[in-house]
């Protein structure tokens, strides 16, 4: 007897604001303190660099606080992580530190999505319920188990690419590895969110008894 499923209908949140979030998400924590640490580093030294780069978090921060703006979990942890990044490498007086700490950080990440999506449970179905409301039982079912599955592995393939890049350019010099953490590491980032979001979208799409669809803008009043 073949089971059958209710139709599902799954709507994406607009995509304008969550780019518009994740751009400026990424000039604040990746882009500005990468750039303030390569143009101090050269020229006041490695102190007055990691400074620079705590300052401009707890500007970012501040200045958020002040203007009663939302503060994100995301940027929150972001800086965070920045933060805790800097004072290591501080304490330790090395850039270098700083810049394979992230590395480290990417490795752990390609171990946890490829180790759950091995062992059948993928961490990107957790994750999806931080970004899509999605029934219960839609879990359940082989197609779209099978789909987060293979997200899990271009997300944990996709650190380990991160890993090896920044650990490639550091053999030509702490300046390229300073270039791939803020550069090239946030363009793989997007460029994966990207291929993960299409092929997500195709795999359900292909499913019988789901429909994708964007949310309609909401008009101004």
């Amino acid at each position: 007897m073949t089971q059958t499923h209710p139709h599902v209908v799954i709507e994406i949140g607009e995509l304008r604001p969550a780019l518009g979030r994740a751009a400026r998400l990424f000039l604040e924590t990746v882009l500005v303190p990468t750039a303030l640490l390569y143009v101090l580093l050269h020229t006041a030294g490695l102190a007055a660099g990691l400074g620079a780069v705590l300052g401009w978090c707890a500007l970012t921060v501040t200045v958020r606080w002040v203007l009663g703006r939302h503060l994100p979990g995301t940027l929150l942890l972001c800086v965070g992580m920045l933060c805790g990044r800097a004072c290591v490498a501080l304490v330790l007086s090395s850039a270098l530190v700083y810049v394979l700490q992230p590395v480290v950080g990417s490795i752990f990440m390609a171990l946890l999505f490829l180790g759950s999506a091995a062992v059948g449970r993928p961490i990107t179905m957790r994750l999806a319920r931080d970004f899509v409301t999605l029934p219960a039982h839609l879990f359940h079912r082989p197609g779209v188990r099978r789909m987060f599955t293979q997200v899990a592995l271009l997300w944990g393939g996709s650190r380990l690419l991160d890993a090896a890049l920044t650990l490639t350019l550091l053999r030509f010099g702490l300046d390229a590895g300073l270039l791939s953490r803020g550069v090239f590491s946030g363009l793989l980032t997007v460029l994966t969110i990207l291929a993960c979001t299409g092929w997500g979208w195709r795999c359900l799409r292909r499913l019988p008894g789901i429909s994708v669809h964007l949310r309609a803008p909401v008009p101004a009043a």
